[in-house]
């Protein structure tokens, strides 16, 4: 596959990917409190069930586009202390790793009946900082230099 066709399948999952998290944190949360706990509970086990549907396509995508187009700086992550180019793309892998984590972890505890509110709310907002961070240095890698 092309490095092109790869790009834009890693962007349409990181778009689809993104946004959902931004709505969930910045739409749903700002709702829980007018809505109830009950009903956003409801809500809460109706987006985990939609999500375990389509998300893990959706994170296949990503991460395997993701994966190719890494190969491509293989020169660079194997050296990732000497540019700047290399580090910041390294933590922008290691942020999506952690993001990674954090999705299988929500699919596992909504798989077992065991996604709490609590735990809905936590992993949302440590996510939403590392796609913020992700976003940020997908963009800073190619134009900060030091």
């Amino acid at each position: 596959m092309g490095y092109f066709v790869l790009l834009t399948l890693h962007l349409f999952a990181a778009i689809i990917f993104v946004g959902i998290v931004f709505f969930e944190v910045l739409i749903l949360e700002g709702i829980r409190k007018p809505v109830g706990r009950e009903t956003m509970r409801t809500v809460e086990l109706a987006i985990a069930q939609r999500a375990r549907r389509f998300m893990p396509f959706v994170m296949l995508v990503l991460f395997g586009a993701g994966i190719s187009l890494a190969w491509n700086y293989r020169d660079a992550l194997a050296h990732p202390f000497a540019s700047s180019f290399g580090l910041l793309l390294s933590i922008k892998i290691l942020l999506a790793l952690s993001v990674l984590a954090h999705f299988i972890t929500a699919m596992t505890l909504s798989g077992t009946g065991k996604l709490k509110s609590r735990h809905f709310k936590i992993i949302h907002m440590s996510v939403f900082c590392h796609v913020v961070l992700i976003v940020f240095l997908a963009k800073a890698m190619f134009y900060l230099t030091w």
